[in-house]
């Protein structure tokens, strides 16, 4: 399994607890289309997402992201 898999599956599981929908979440889910996510949500995922990683997302790079798949990538060049 590699880095990016690991990531993909420890974002996954954050998601977890923010899926009120019980949407299947798949590199292509959207946050703000498929999760429906406001963004008190969006504010509390990103904050356990950067704990999880121990990591900083710029509110820029948060402007950029829009799928799973998109953030993975992110953790993965912050973590590099």
């Amino acid at each position: 399994m590699s880095d990016r898999d690991q990531i993909l599956d420890a974002v996954k599981a954050q998601i977890e607890p923010f899926n009120k929908k019980g949407v299947s979440v798949t590199e292509a889910t959207s946050f703000q289309r498929d999760l429906e996510w406001d963004s008190l949500t969006v504010m509390d995922f990103v904050a356990a997402v950067e704990d999880e990683f121990d990591i900083i997302i710029t509110m820029n790079m948060q402007a950029e992201i829009e799928t799973v798949g998109q953030l993975a990538d992110a953790v993965a060049r912050l973590k590099a």
